[in-house]
């Protein structure tokens, strides 16, 4: 295994064990340790978000299937296929609170990352440099400010289908029967496209990642 593979392997091990929850400061420093800074901290929160967008993009598009095999029955089981949606319902909605833990990670690295790279401009005895660290933060605000526009908008936009996935697990658990199922049959075009809308708005998001994680590996080092 390369150096660099087992770098990326050290940090995955470590941001699957810890959080910012206790003492950032140490946190931070234990992190130094294996030579990562907070620039690199944040690049791997923001890849964090975009496969926990990725895993709930998948639910939710299991979850719709559920829906679909639900309102298809036609004398089966229902009781199993009720399971299998109301199953599907817990692990979207599972996924859509990682997504959010995983965005507010990824905001706390970002908040002291920018709040450290300002105080450290006072540093410099070189005004041009100075002044070239100071351009480069503000490049950099403002490109996390667009990807963090995009998922939040992409993690509100799952609170609406969790909503209606909800409701009709819900109504099925107290009426569950041939009837009850046949009046949610029309109801598919409409969540299909809502769920459409969220895996749109959750790619949107995940390329907003890349394209951060990209620039944020390719450019100018943090001074």
């Amino acid at each position: 295994m390369t150096k660099t593979a087992i770098r990326a392997a050290m940090l995955a091990a470590a941001l699957a064990t810890t959080t910012l929850s206790g003492c950032a400061t140490a946190y931070y420093g234990a992190m130094e340790q294996f030579g990562y800074e907070k620039r690199d901290l944040l690049v791997a929160r923001v890849m964090d978000v975009a496969t926990a967008q990725e895993d709930a993009k998948e639910e939710f598009a299991d979850a719709l299937e559920a829906f679909r095999s639900v309102v298809a029955v036609d004398g089966g089981d229902l009781e199993k296929e009720y399971d299998k949606l109301s199953n599907s319902y817990d692990d979207a909605n599972a996924k859509a609170e990682k997504v959010r833990g995983r965005i507010k990670d990824m905001k706390n690295v970002s908040r002291d990352l920018f709040t450290e790279w300002q105080k450290e401009l006072d540093q410099y005895s070189d005004p041009k440099l100075r002044r070239a660290s100071e351009d480069q933060l503000e490049a950099t605000k403002d490109r996390y400010k667009v990807l963090v526009q995009k998922m939040d908008t992409a993690a509100e936009s799952m609170d609406p289908v969790l909503a209606v996935f909800h409701d009709r697990v819900l109504f099925l658990k107290h009426n569950l029967n041939a009837r009850a199922i046949a009046s949610l049959g029309g109801e598919t075009d409409t969540i299909e496209s809502d769920v459409a809308d969220l895996i749109a708005e959750m790619e949107r998001s995940i390329a907003e990642a890349d394209a951060f994680i990209q620039e944020m590996q390719g450019g100018a080092p943090v001074a």
